[in-house]
């Protein structure tokens, strides 16, 4: 009975047991059930959504944004326009440290990997739900698939995309065919992608040139490129840059001694105002325009390659020549002050912070650098630079500025701490305080066989003024317009001996039909009677004057176009005689390779030929070449002629200074208009012509004793003395149709005794002349 009593309570108590283990097989059945089915929904979901990934075209057939880019004749990179500015290389050409600095800090498991990189993820997921610093974990592949396909934003939905497109990616490009495409796609900064565009911005190199320590800071610039950014936060920057190098020695992929080498390496990082490795502003922007002319949008992402006619030393010794000439003339002029004041905090941080904040509204203009005073007294000076440099200046690098540290000097004009000022550093660690220029410049060399623009600096300073002063400039070119007309008076009967009168002239109210007119010699001094070539030597005004109007303006005028002037801005008027017109320095050096070449109009061009990005020629230049008869505009005696005038203006007239470059195969002639408002030289030899011009945007007086000698003719000898230097001496040969008497020559048809033997000299005027002279009230204003 007992045991028939216990056994059903036994059975009870054991059922009791085994439920919460029944329970919990159910609840484990249960989740791992769910699981499975959550996991076949996401292998479903991945499934189905595979085959709707985008097309990997971008990738299979990449075809990068390439940037417009302008070298010189010599391959110099003098410019580069557009929003990513990026040199396309392949995988063979990147050097093995640059892909062994990157594979260290943003995938060294890259050729391991079959596109996603799994302990890195579930290692990154733990880091970050411990609160950690966030960390990614995206490999190679994947930063390719999100930079090509997706946004940046942060869900489940598109790191799933991500890592198919991965998978994706794997299985369509090889290893190298991925890495190629990241390093040329990636962002750095400084509107660079990839990093053979990143080395010559950041370091003015070659990618193939860069060392260990510059490809460590390169490949810490993708995963931040502005908090990274050498030039904005170096700090910051080297110190990953110290961590990648410790990464790649870690793994092996450099040693010991490269680890230390690197380590201690200092960095020159590129923040000078040129990108390039020469200042062609000027001549980048007119290429960019051209080419946009042609090709419209596509100018800023397919790729053109654009070759000028300029070469890096003509340029370098153009550029240099301008500064300088323009620099000896701001050192004649009296100091203006400085450019601004600032109250210093006292504070070291809020001070610097101030500094670096004003300095950063002042840009350095090359070698004149802004700079703001902490202490001043007339003995020193003691200022700091953007770069943080601090500066002492004292003796004759306060001489310009003295009267800034006058105790009189006026407010404005006094330096103390908080001015802004200029300095300069001259040889050795010698400062001196200096002022930018008000005054404005131009130079242009051009070839004169055909045209090939040399040398082009259309103004002082680009970045401060982007006004192109060799094109766009439309000023009097003064005097050195006057062998315009004495060519065109040799076509008349007139000849280098022809005498004529330098004496004073005047024209009343009547006979002009407005004002009267009395011109007068630049020196206010008259010689009287003298030869046609001794007036255009000392640029005597009354002879230029007599000449047109023996001529006739409206022939003077005609004549001119010739050369390429244009006939509505120099009006047929007696004050073309004086050059009242106006020209451009581009317009004067194409007018005056004319005499430099025998009588040949070539037109100064700047682009030899346009490239895409494999190099294939989509257009090329054909110039007019000097020699063609086709091309000639005036006849070669008379080319001789005046060529042999204007050696005369350097050997004994206004241009004297030209012979310190020890030649006897220049020419040239000065220019100073009225009032001294503009100051021109124009010269050549057989090869190569050069215009030189100064003034002020907004016209004024240069000051009395400023004269195209003065001011321009030293520009232009300063870029002669390089560009023909090692050049040989080239005498010109004497053209058929002339003869040699006593030493002058003559057209053949015209010898002496013959033509027009003087002008308004006391021999009676004829009835011709005497007309002309009746018609003066047209040709005058």
């Amino acid at each position: 009975m007992t045991s028939k009593t216990d056994t059903p309570a036994s059975s009870k108590k054991g059922a009791g047991k085994r439920s919460p283990k029944r329970m919990l097989l159910i609840a484990l059945g249960i989740i791992t059930g769910t699981g499975l089915a959550a996991l076949l929904i996401v292998v479903f979901a991945l499934a189905m959504a595979y085959p709707n990934l985008p097309a990997l075209d971008t990738l299979t057939d990449y075809r990068p944004k390439m940037p417009l880019r302008i070298f010189s004749a010599d391959n110099v990179l003098i410019g580069e326009f557009g929003e990513e500015r990026r040199t396309l290389v392949h995988i063979k050409d990147i050097p093995t440290v640059m892909k062994k600095a990157v594979l260290a800090i943003e995938d060294d498991n890259f050729y391991e990997h079959s596109g996603v990189y799994y302990k890195g993820i579930l290692r990154a997921a733990l880091h970050n739900a411990s609160g950690g610093a966030r960390q990614g974990a995206s490999t190679i592949t994947q930063q390719v698939a999100r930079n090509f396909f997706l946004s940046s934003e942060q869900t489940l939905k598109r790191k799933a995309y991500e890592i198919l497109l991965a998978w994706k990616i794997e299985k369509s490009l090889t290893k190298d065919q991925i890495l190629e495409v990241y390093m040329n796609q990636i962002y750095l900064g400084q509107r660079a992608y990839g990093f053979s565009s990143a080395a010559q911005i950041y370091f003015g190199k070659d990618l193939k040139d860069i060392s260990v320590a510059e490809a460590a800071m390169l490949a810490g610039l993708p995963k931040a490129p502005s908090a990274y950014n050498p030039v904005v936060n170096p700090k910051r920057a080297r110190t990953r840059q110290q961590y990648i190098l410790q990464r790649m020695h870690e793994l092996g992929y450099i040693t010991t001694a490269q680890y230390q080498t690197a380590k201690d390496e200092q960095l020159k990082i590129k923040t000078d105002s040129n990108e390039f490795g020469v200042h062609a502003e000027y001549v980048a922007e007119m290429a960019r325009q051209l080419v946009y002319e042609q090709f419209k949008e596509e100018t800023y992402t397919r790729g053109l390659n654009v070759f000028t006619t300029i070469t890096k030393a003509d340029q370098d010794a153009a550029y240099l020549a301008l500064r300088r000439g323009v620099m000896d003339y701001e050192r004649r002029q009296a100091y203006r002050g400085p450019k601004s004041y600032i109250d210093i905090p006292s504070k070291k941080e809020e001070a610097e912070e101030a500094i670096e904040t004003e300095l950063a509204e002042h840009p350095d203009s090359d070698d004149i650098i802004a700079a703001i005073v902490l202490q001043a007294s007339p003995q020193q000076v003691t200022a700091v630079t953007a770069s943080g440099e601090e500066i002492k200046i004292s003796g004759a690098g306060l001489a310009f500025a003295k009267a800034g540290l006058a105790e009189k000097a006026p407010a404005n004009r006094r330096i103390k701490r908080g001015a802004v000022i200029r300095v300069t550093q001259g040889g050795g660690t010698t400062w001196s305080i200096t002022q930018m220029p008000e005054i404005e410049s131009a130079f242009i060399a051009a070839d004169t066989r055909d045209g090939a623009i040399r040398a082009l600096v259309g103004g002082f300073d680009y970045n401060r003024n982007k006004f192109n002063h060799v094109t766009q400039a439309w000023r009097q070119p003064g005097s050195a317009f006057k062998p315009f007309i004495y060519s065109a008076s040799l076509e008349r009967g007139l000849s280098p001996s022809t005498l004529i009168n330098d004496a004073p002239i005047s024209f009343d109210a009547g006979q002009t039909g407005g004002q009267a007119w009395e011109p007068k010699n630049y020196d206010a001094k008259y010689e009287g009677p003298m030869s046609m070539r001794r007036g255009l030597t000392k640029s005597k005004n009354m002879v230029s004057i007599r000449i047109l109007h023996r001529i006739g303006a409206k022939y003077g005028q005609e004549y001119t176009t010739r050369f390429g002037f244009d006939a509505e801005k120099n009006p047929p008027y007696l004050t073309l005689a004086l050059g009242a017109g106006a020209t451009t320095p581009l317009q004067l050096a194409g007018a005056y390779a004319v005499f430099a070449n025998g009588g040949y109009r070539v037109s100064p061009y700047l682009i030899t030929k346009v490239t895409d990005s494999n190099g294939t020629i989509l257009s090329q230049a054909s110039p007019d070449p000097a020699g063609e008869e086709g091309n000639r505009v005036i006849d070669a005696r008379n080319a001789y002629l005046v060529d042999s005038m204007l050696k005369d203006v350097v050997r004994y007239g206004t241009a004297t200074k030209a012979l310190s470059l020890k030649r006897t195969d220049i020419s040239g002639k000065t220019g100073t208009t009225n009032d001294s408002i503009d100051a021109w030289f124009a010269g050549y030899n057989p090869n190569v012509v050069g215009i030189a011009w100064i003034g002020y945007d907004q016209p004024k007086n240069l000051g009395n004793k400023e004269t195209g000698g003065g001011l321009a003719l030293p520009i232009w000898i300063g870029y002669m003395s390089k560009a023909l230097k090692g050049e040989p001496i080239e005498e010109r040969p004497v053209p058929g149709g002339l003869i040699n008497v006593n030493g002058e020559y003559y057209y053949a048809e015209n010898p002496p005794g013959t033509g027009v033997q003087s002008i308004d000299v006391g021999v009676r005027s004829t009835p011709a002349e005497e007309a002309v002279k009746d018609a003066v009230k047209n040709e005058l204003f």
